[in-house]
C-alpha cells in the first residue's frame, strides 16, 4: 500500500512540473534573457480586433495581425502561443511559415528562433474557432496571441467577439 501512495506521489510531482514548465513566466517573459540592443517588435496598426457578431454554425474566422521591428537592431521572435485551446496562431515572416501554434498546456510550444530585421514586417494569421466551447461559449469572447521575442516585452494581440450559436 505504501509504494502505491509513493507512487501516485511521485506521479503527481512530475506532472506538476511539466505543467510548470509549459507555462510562461507570470509576467509572460521568456527565460531566457532578452538580448542587448535587440530589435522592438510591435503591432504595426491596432493590436486589438473586433470579429463583431459571429456564429458558432458558420465555423472559424481569421484575422492577420501585422508585427514590425521599429528598433535598429534585429528582433528574434522566440514563442508564440494563444490564450485559449480555440485559437492558434501561425507567424509568417520572408515566405516562411511556422505553426499553427496553440495554448500553452495543449501541446508543445516550440522555441521559434526567427529574425525580423529592422524596419521588417511580419504577419501573425489567427484563427478561431467559435464552436470549440460548445453550447457553453456563447457570449462575449476575448482571447490573446503573445509573441515572446529577443527584445524583452512580449507583444500581445488581442481579439474578441460576440457568439452566437
Amino acid at each position: 500500500m505504501n509504494k502505491i501512495i509513493i507512487g501516485i506521489g511521485i506521479a503527481v510531482v512530475v506532472l506538476g512540473g511539466l505543467v510548470w514548465m509549459a507555462q510562461p513566466d507570470s509576467q509572460g517573459n521568456s527565460i531566457t534573457p532578452p538580448a542587448s540592443g535587440s530589435g522592438t517588435l510591435v503591432a504595426e496598426e491596432a493590436n486589438n480586433y473586433d470579429f463583431g457578431t459571429i456564429s458558432m454554425a458558420a465555423g472559424k474566422v481569421k484575422h492577420t495581425f501585422k508585427i514590425k521591428n521599429t528598433g535598429s537592431e534585429p528582433s528574434t521572435i522566440k514563442k508564440m502561443y494563444t490564450s485559449c485551446m480555440c485559437t492558434t496562431a501561425t507567424l509568417t515572416n520572408g515566405g516562411r511559415q511556422f505553426g499553427p501554434y496553440g495554448m500553452p498546456g495543449h501541446g508543445a510550444i516550440p522555441i521559434i528562433d526567427e529574425t525580423v530585421n529592422p524596419n521588417g514586417e511580419a504577419a501573425v494569421e489567427v484563427v478561431f474557432d467559435p464552436a470549440a466551447h460548445g453550447p457553453a461559449g456563447v457570449g462575449r469572447i476575448q482571447r490573446s496571441i503573445t509573441i515572446e521575442n529577443s527584445g524583452g516585452q512580449p507583444v500581445e494581440l488581442l481579439f474578441a467577439a460576440v457568439v452566437t450559436p
